[in-house]
């Protein structure tokens, strides 16, 4: 997925900013932030197109339904990119001096409008098009952060994510990745996102531990293609995965150490090993250690 390396990027710029915290004024964290971040962007879409469309070339543009693809995975994986890009954004925006409410929005804005000229891109491809559906879960992504911020004034459900390898990526290479960094990129069986949602925030009780969450999940297992019926014709009956668990909420550590701060962040977007109960058509079963 191409926009996962801009996420990336992302958080590698936050754990720069977070790294460089000092006294400079306002003004000079905004145009770092601005310039680095512009910088960043063209560059890594400059090498989008001539490494990845390169190879496959551009033709008309057109658009692409692939709604009923991996089993709606990778629409998951667009809202969870798009939420993070705001959430990062947001830190950003605050660090360099902008008020709240003015970052949320801005950084909600640019989470959308990051992945629009990927879609384009998309669209002028022969192995994609434009897809509309992904430019809905992008955008709802973002809106999920700014809605939250404008209602509670904190994030108190977080999209995250996991990933675990599988077998079938050696079945079929091309789609689902060759070693462990593509599959985790496109192989939507290893897959999981999650919705951390803060019991604590919602129901503000002092005695019940902060740092512990419900996780619900989502995810599907089996998929050799891309669709249902390319699936079964190759032989494989593939399904969707609903969980239900516990989750760890990072955010509440408090620490004054600069690096365990932006390790907390990177990882608050992450779902840790924890149990969960596992629904699908098949078996449902317990998971003591899901990812």
């Amino acid at each position: 997925m191409r926009f996962t390396a801009l996420l990336l990027f992302s958080f590698l710029l936050t754990a720069k900013a977070y790294a460089f915290q000092n006294d400079s004024i306002p003004n000079k964290r905004l145009n770092t932030v601005l310039t680095v971040s512009g910088v960043t962007y063209g560059a890594t879409l400059i090498g989008l197109s001539q490494v990845w469309y390169k190879e496959q070339g551009f033709e008309r543009f057109k658009f692409f339904n692939d709604n009923a693809e991996w089993h709606q995975v990778d629409k998951f994986g667009h809202f969870y990119s798009t939420y993070q890009f705001s959430r990062i954004g947001d830190g950003f925006l605050q660090w360099a001096g902008v008020e709240e409410k003015k970052a949320a929005f801005w950084a909600s804005v640019a989470g959308t409008g990051l992945l629009i000229p990927i879609e384009i891109l998309d669209g002028f491809s022969p192995d994609f098009g434009f897809s509309y559906g992904d430019m809905i879960a992008n955008t709802a992504g973002s809106a999920f952060f700014l809605g939250q911020d404008l209602l509670w004034n904190e994030q108190r459900i977080k999209p995250k994510f996991s990933f675990h390898r599988t077998a079938l990526a050696q079945q079929s290479r091309h789609l689902l990745g060759n070693g462990l960094a593509e599959e985790l990129f496109k192989d939507y069986n290893g897959q999981t996102y999650w919705f951390s949602i803060d019991i604590h925030a919602f129901a503000k009780q002092s005695n019940f531990p902060k740092w512990l969450n419900l996780g619900l999940g989502f995810g599907a297992e089996d998929m050799i293609r891309a669709r249902v019926v390319q699936n079964d014709q190759a032989g494989f009956d593939s399904y969707r995965q609903l969980y239900l668990g516990i989750d760890f909420d990072l955010s509440y550590i408090k620490t004054d150490k600069k690096w365990l701060k932006t390790l907390l962040f990177i990882l608050d977007g992450i779902h840790l090993p924890a149990p969960a109960f596992e629904f699908n058509s098949k078996k449902s079963k317990m998971h003591w250690f899901a990812y």
